[in-house]
């Protein structure tokens, strides 16, 4: 495996959280997953999601935290901390509706992008792939919505 992919590889099977993104694939298959990711590296203060945006693109998370925050009639508050090994930017991904929350690098991250093109290429071309991918990512979702603390942090 790449040194890029493994760090991210090594974050999410260190992820013991409750919706952690728990994808079944070997090896093989992480280094084809890199193909279609892209890496980037966020300041601290940094907005990686607009609340209200339309972008389905989703986020893995390498390292750093990632603060999510819903922008309402009182003021910005705080809805969750997303750690490395997690994934954010599931729910417009599937659901095509606008963002529902901003999402805000805590400190020095590094997160791993999975647009919606990318994903339809891997579709075609690795389909077995882009299924394993979208199972756990419903799984995710799944588990977030069923914990009310988590809910919120569906983005």
């Amino acid at each position: 495996m790449s040194s890029n992919i493994q760090d991210l590889c090594r974050a999410i099977a260190q992820n013991t959280s409750y919706d952690a993104f728990a994808p079944a694939f070997n090896p093989q298959q992480w280094e084809t997953l890199a193909s279609y990711l892209q890496p980037f590296d966020l300041a601290a203060g940094q907005v990686l999601i607009d609340q209200g945006a339309n972008d389905r693109t989703i986020f893995f998370i390498e390292s750093g935290a990632l603060s999510v925050h819903l922008i309402g009639e009182g003021g910005q508050m705080r809805l969750a901390i997303l750690n490395p090994g997690s994934v954010v930017g599931e729910g417009a991904f599937f659901s095509r509706l606008p963002r529902s929350a901003n999402v805000v690098a805590t400190g020095a991250a590094r997160v791993w992008r999975l647009t919606p093109i990318r994903f339809s290429e891997m579709s075609n071309r690795q389909p077995n792939l882009a299924l394993e991918m979208a199972l756990a990512l419903g799984a995710v979702i799944a588990k977030r919505m069923v914990n009310r603390p988590k809910r919120v942090a569906v983005t």
